[in-house]
């Protein structure tokens, strides 16, 4: 048995390897009238191969799909196509490696909203709202951790996750007469919801 890893690599994998098989045969064609009509085949199989939303019959999209088609034999297939030739030149150049936000990589499964919420409270200028605020937050950061670990979670995971979130600016960590909300009525809450959308989507 041959395995894919023994391969040769695919230039673009979406198409598959016998596209880029039929690629490697048009280019051994010597007789250039039959490699032109093996390149219309080929492009033919790649545009029922695509997504059908796209409108396969617009000049740009074709245009594309004759680009990919020079990529995929490393610009040695030498026909006639309808649209000018990709420079191999100009596709070297790499693009920019794409930053993501930090909430994607740290704490996600708090979410964005949670950065925006302990931004607004640090600039609260009331006092006793600001300290409201805090809790609100720690408690909504409680919430959506226990919708992504079913365990329980003590609130000094979530004070210091807090702490961290917000660069030291917010600390509950001391404060003990306040506590967050239990993990069995947020948990509860959540299974009867998801009973109650259950019993109403087989009505």
């Amino acid at each position: 048995m041959e395995y894919n890893t023994n391969r040769f690599k695919l230039v673009i994998p979406e198409y598959g390897r016998n596209i880029h098989k039929m690629i490697d045969y048009a280019i051994q064609i010597k007789n250039r009238k039959k490699r032109n009509r093996c390149a219309w085949s080929i492009i033919k199989l790649m545009t029922s191969s695509t997504s059908p939303r796209f409108n396969k019959e617009i000049p740009y999209f074709q245009h594309k799909l004759w680009n990919q088609l020079f990529i995929m034999s490393k610009y040695q297939l030498d026909v006639d196509p309808p649209f000018p030739k990709p420079n191999p030149e100009k596709m070297k150049i790499k693009c920019k490696k794409v930053v993501y936000p930090e909430y994607i990589t740290n704490f996600r499964y708090y979410g964005k909203i949670i950065r925006n919420m302990i931004h607004v409270a640090i600039h609260c200028k009331n006092r006793q709202k600001k300290e409201g605020l805090f809790y609100a937050i720690a408690n909504t950061m409680k919430k959506n951790y226990l919708r992504w670990n079913k365990n329980i979670v003590e609130d000094d995971v979530i004070f210091q996750d807090l702490k961290e979130l917000s660069k030291g600016k917010i600390c509950l960590m001391n404060n003990t007469d306040n506590t967050l909300i239990q993990c069995s009525h947020i948990l509860f809450n959540s299974k009867r919801k998801k009973n109650y959308i259950n019993r109403k989507n087989k009505i």
